[in-house]
Formats: structure tokens, C-alpha cells, sequence
């Protein structure tokens, strides 16, 4: 199966609910016009338009890009191998959300997005090397984010996603992560401090907000 019948497959069935990836990046994204790579089925440019900001989305997947366009979103096909198809500074700001883990090159297309952003990428990708997925592979199971029905071929953690932003050109404004057991009072507390001090054990995902050197 290729990635494009993947992916079609995927938004001929799901249809995405907000999280916190969406609420971080929505939170990091005042004004501008905003490209969204792997827009999916359009989710993340609605709440930006109910935010009064304008998006276009790119996204491999025909089923995709057609829910995104009844949403009365501008979308387009794409092949996440090639160039962009927008000149050098085209929008304000391009949002990547958990799309990276999904190539084999996901550096290319980090070096595209700051190459049209005009000031800010904004990025999520899930930790790989969180401590649950730790605890998993000790026993012998497949972590969540490693099973095929995720179609995760890159695995990124907070070092592996700083090193690859840097050495695309950008420099780190601002990051959010959430982590397990976050919404319990007394526990919630500790595991978002120890967050903050171990990324890579405690996070279970990273959102942040870029800005080109």
C-alpha cells in the first residue's frame, strides 16, 4: 500500500477531534495567513478560521483535502517529496503538526516550511522515547506510537526535534508538552515540573513555536 492509499483510507474513515496539539498550536497563532502541511480533513485550519485567520492546506490525501474544501477551506493535493509550491516568504506562518514522523526525510520539508514562512513554524510531533513507551518495551509490547496503523516511519524525541530545528534555521520561542496523568491534581503537578526538567522521559508530545534566524 502507498502512502497516498494510506492516508485515504484513513480520512475516508476518521475524522479528527481537537487535542492538545491543536490547542497548543491554535494558543501560539494571533494574526497572519497560515499554510498548513498535512492539513488532513481540515480540523486545525477551521479553528484557525473560527479565530478570524486565514489557511491553506496541503495534504497528500484526496479524501483529506476534499472534507477540508467543504469546510470552505482553500486545499490542495501535494506530494510531501517536492518542493512547495509557493515562493520564498508566502505566509506569516506554516504549521506542521504531527506530520514529520510520518516521513523518511522530514528535514526536507522543515527546510521548505522556513524557506515560505515569513516568520514562524510551528511544529508538533509525538515523544518516542517517553517513559510509558520505555515501560512498553521493557515488557515486550509495541508502544502505541510505534504500531503500523500509525504509519510512523521517523522517530523524534526533544533532542532529535531541537537538533533538526536548529539546523534548519530556526530558533525555539516557545513550547508546550503535556504527559500522562497531567489532569490529576497532586500528580498532574509533579509530572508537569518533572516534564520541564526531562522532556524526552516525561513528554508525551511536543508543540513549539519557531521563528526564522
Amino acid at each position: 500500500m502507498s502512502v497516498k492509499q494510506f492516508e485515504n483510507n484513513r480520512w475516508s474513515k476518521d475524522v479528527q477531534v481537537v487535542c492538545f496539539r491543536h490547542k497548543a498550536a491554535l494558543s501560539m497563532i494571533d494574526s497572519g495567513i497560515v499554510l498548513d502541511l498535512g492539513s488532513g480533513d481540515g480540523l486545525f485550519l477551521s479553528l484557525l478560521k473560527e479565530k478570524g485567520i486565514k489557511g491553506n492546506g496541503l495534504d497528500i490525501s484526496e479524501e483529506g483535502i476534499s472534507k477540508t474544501r467543504d469546510r470552505g477551506i482553500e486545499a490542495t493535493v501535494f506530494d510531501f517529496n517536492n518542493k512547495i509550491p509557493f515562493p520564498d516568504n508566502t505566509f506569516d506562518t506554516v504549521s506542521i503538526l504531527d506530520l514529520l514522523e510520518h516521513l523518511y526525510t522530514p528535514e526536507i520539508l522543515l527546510r521548505e516550511a522556513t524557506r515560505v514562512s515569513k516568520k514562524y513554524v510551528v511544529v508538533s510531533v509525538p515523544n518516542f522515547s517517553s517513559l510509558p513507551a520505555r515501560i512498553q518495551t521493557l515488557f515486550g509490547a509495541i508502544p502505541e506510537n510505534n504500531k503500523p496503523n500509525k504509519g510512523h516511519i521517523y522517530w523524534f524525541n526533544y533532542s532529535g526535534l531541537r537538533k533538526m530545528t536548529k539546523e534548519s534555521g530556526l530558533s525555539l520561542v516557545e513550547i508546550r508538552m503535556n504527559t500522562f496523568w497531567q489532569d490529576y491534581f497532586l500528580v498532574g503537578v509533579i509530572l508537569r515540573f518533572m516534564t520541564k526538567i526531562w522532556p524526552s522521559l516525561f513528554a508525551l508530545s511536543f508543540v513549539v513555536k519557531l521563528e526564522k534566524k
